[in-house]
Order: C-alpha cells, then sequence, then structure tokens
C-alpha cells in the first residue's frame, strides 16, 4: 500500500511540473496564451512579480530564446486607425516614435475605423497570420516584431535606399 501511494505522489508531480494550462486556464489568470512569450515571463521578476512565473510559463508560448520552432515572417504590415489613437495610446506611441525604422520590413497602414492589427507574411507577400493588438504596449509590440520579423542586411544601400 505504501508503494502505491508513493508511485501515486509521484506521478502527481509529474503532471504537475510539465503541467501546461489549456487557453481557458490562461484567460482565466490573467494571460493570452497565443500571444504570451516565454521570455516574457522572466520580466516579471523585475516588476515584483514572481509569484505569477509559474502560471505565467505555464501559459507561453516557447520563442526564439528557448526554442527555434517559432515562426519568423520576412515581412509585415501593422494596420490601424489614427481616429483611434485615442482608445490605444500604447499603439499610438509606438508608432509616433522612432521604434518602427528599427524594422525596414514593416509597413504601416492607416485603414479607416479599424483596430490595431498585425499582419504576417510570407516572401510573396501572402499573410499567414493576423493578430489584434488592441492590448500591447509599446515594448510588447517592439519585443514582438524583434522576435517574429527577420532581420534585415543593412550592408546592402541600394535596398535600404541609403547613401
Amino acid at each position: 500500500m505504501e508503494l502505491f501511494a508513493m508511485i501515486w505522489f509521484l506521478s502527481i508531480l509529474c503532471v504537475k511540473i510539465n503541467a501546461e494550462f489549456s487557453a481557458q486556464d490562461c484567460r482565466e489568470l490573467g494571460f493570452i496564451k497565443s500571444q504570451l512569450l516565454c521570455s516574457s515571463c522572466k520580466s516579471l521578476i523585475d516588476y515584483g512579480l514572481n509569484e505569477f512565473k509559474e502560471h505565467c510559463l505555464g501559459c507561453c508560448q516557447k520563442d526564439n530564446e528557448t526554442n527555434s520552432s517559432l515562426n519568423v515572417y520576412p515581412k509585415a504590415v501593422l494596420e490601424v486607425c489614427s481616429c483611434k489613437f485615442g482608445a490605444y495610446p500604447q499603439i499610438q506611441a509606438f508608432i509616433k516614435s522612432d521604434r518602427p525604422a528599427k524594422f525596414p520590413n514593416l509597413t504601416i497602414k492607416y485603414l479607416r475605423g479599424l483596430d490595431p492589427l498585425v499582419k504576417l507574411m510570407d516572401e510573396h507577400g501572402n499573410v499567414k497570420e493576423t493578430l489584434s493588438i488592441t492590448k500591447w504596449n509599446t515594448d510588447t509590440v517592439q519585443e514582438f516584431f524583434e522576435t517574429r520579423l527577420a532581420k534585415v542586411d543593412d550592408t546592402d544601400f541600394l535596398k535600404t535606399n541609403q547613401v
């Protein structure tokens, strides 16, 4: 009987250690599973939120720091309506800053009445992923483009239009 209890305890412990939360569980914990990168969980300590780290790691997607299987795209389009900047001040701050200039393969498109979203495209311009970024802050937007947009070789001056 003691052996059975020990095996049961170890199996429960293994399940708890390797547990990954469902999208609904993550939503109830305050995380959006499809948009949470594991590298973001590391910064919780900086804000004194260490008690959320375990749940965060159970809800996150592995990113380039931990797993190279995250899709990286050669182009992206950030679509937004400037009339909605009041509702999305963080997106406005990103667009109006010098941050978009760091991503030469990012295009900003102003479309009337549209909530902010990102379209990730292949090399032919075909949309492969579309994400709503209404709840993102400026740092999250920048981190997303740093991890999901392919790096551009700036040494070719004809492509970058620099002299």
